[in-house]
């Protein structure tokens, strides 16, 4: 019996080594895909802000560091926009608005997708820790018996 119970203990041991890799494996995905978000998400902002501009409006450009450079808007209306593999098209205003619109939807699903599959494994884990636990009282049980 305790044999059983020993190869139990190792088989649940390796797949929650294996869940948790998972879980962080999602964690880093799902932050991954909140970085983005944040990113399309001032992106979005930033179009807002310069729908309203008239054409020559002076902007504050960030440059990064908490640094800024002054520019005129010449183009309100013309967006570049990246298409991906380093690509970037010429779009309207209201066009890249609705590309980032879209783009912002489908991180959306895949973050709730990302985060239902992290609860499935850390519910699968918690599972198993009990199921360990249970299993390590009994070899407890059975040890001294054996023993004496």
């Amino acid at each position: 019996m305790a044999g059983k119970v020993e190869e139990e203990l190792r088989r649940l041991s390796i797949e929650m080594r294996i869940l948790e890799q998972t879980a962080e494996a999602l964690q880093a995905r799902i932050n991954m895909v909140n970085a983005v978000i944040t990113d399309l998400t001032y992106a979005s902002m930033t179009l807002e802000g310069i729908e309203k501009q008239k054409e020559n409006a002076e902007l504050l450009i960030p440059i990064g560091g908490s640094s800024y450079i002054k520019a005129k808007l010449e183009t309100p209306d013309k967006i570049t926009v990246g298409v991906g593999a380093g690509v970037s098209i010429e779009k309207t205003l209201q066009e890249a608005k609705e590309i980032i619109k879209k783009r912002l939807e489908d991180l959306e699903k895949s973050r709730a997708s990302l985060q239902q599959q992290f609860s499935q494994i850390i519910d699968r884990i918690n599972e198993d820790r009990e199921q360990l636990e249970e299993l390590t009282a009994e070899l407890r049980k059975e040890k001294p018996l054996k023993d004496v």
